[in-house]
């Protein structure tokens, strides 16, 4: 499941369950649709404990490339440690640079400083 907000100019996506394989098809284009209908000045991810699998992390991979393009900051949030680091070496891996924080609201004011 995934919901979001606009705070502050900040896009805060929260991804509630893992994208499996299935889900991965529809959660890409979701995304998506919502950061270029809004075209926020950043976009933040925030992962809950149970969505750290790898379709998942594709997805953010997926969506790092879109807002590269577009000129949009993305960042992650993750509390699970375990998490954090399967996303640094996901993105490493991919020679992708990914912004990974430990807590959502730091990840939004990191991102709103940033970006204003």
């Amino acid at each position: 499941m995934l919901s979001h907000t606009l705070d502050r100019d900040v896009l805060v996506l929260t991804l509630h369950d893992d994208a499996d394989t299935g889900g991965r098809g529809t959660l890409y284009p979701r995304i998506s649709g919502l950061v270029e209908a809004c075209r926020p000045s950043a976009v933040v991810i925030v992962l809950d404990a149970r969505t750290a699998l790898h379709a998942t992390i594709g997805v953010i991979l997926r969506v790092q490339r879109l807002c590269r393009r577009l000129g949009i900051l993305l960042s992650v949030a993750a509390a699970s440690a375990p998490v954090r680091r399967l996303l640094e070496a996901n993105a490493e891996a991919h020679d992708v640079r990914l912004v990974i924080h430990a807590r959502a609201d730091t990840a939004v004011t990191t991102a709103y400083t940033s970006v204003a």
